[in-house]
């Protein structure tokens, strides 16, 4: 039987962040960093990346966002990737969220952009250095 979303619940943005890593961390994901950008992007208040180990690691962590957000009332405005292209965008308001596999993650290094940001959590086995410290 398919649980059905709830009404929509009034989540803050850090609360929000806060759930999607928690979400991610339950779906394996690695390399956890959340970073609060309000006060430098218009975009969204918070980022977190996160590494997904392979094309249905990164499905199955989009998939797992999706559907719990959507228990808690939390709509997906919009996707940007696929799992095939290992860089996945997931886009709620005030907080988007990049699944990448590790090879995209070094390449492309996204966690330096936002220096100006703040470095609110990241996961004890994170394997990225922090750019910068809360």
């Amino acid at each position: 039987m398919d649980e059905q979303p709830k009404a929509v619940v009034s989540l803050d943005a850090e609360a929000l962040a806060r759930l999607c890593v928690t979400i991610c961390e339950g779906g394996k994901a690695e390399d956890l960093m959340l970073f609060d950008v309000h006060e430098s992007s218009i975009l969204a208040d918070y980022y977190l990346i996160c590494t997904g180990t392979s094309a249905p690691h990164i499905s199955g962590l989009c998939n797992r966002l999706r559907q719990e957000l959507a228990l808690q009332g939390v709509l997906q405005r919009r996707r940007d990737g696929d799992p095939s292209s290992h860089w996945v965008i997931l886009d709620y308001g005030t907080v988007l969220v990049h699944v990448m596999d590790p090879e995209r993650r070094r390449f492309y290094r996204i966690e330096e952009l936002w220096e100006t940001g703040r470095l609110v959590y990241q996961s004890p086995s994170a394997k990225t250095p922090a750019a910068t410290a809360p």
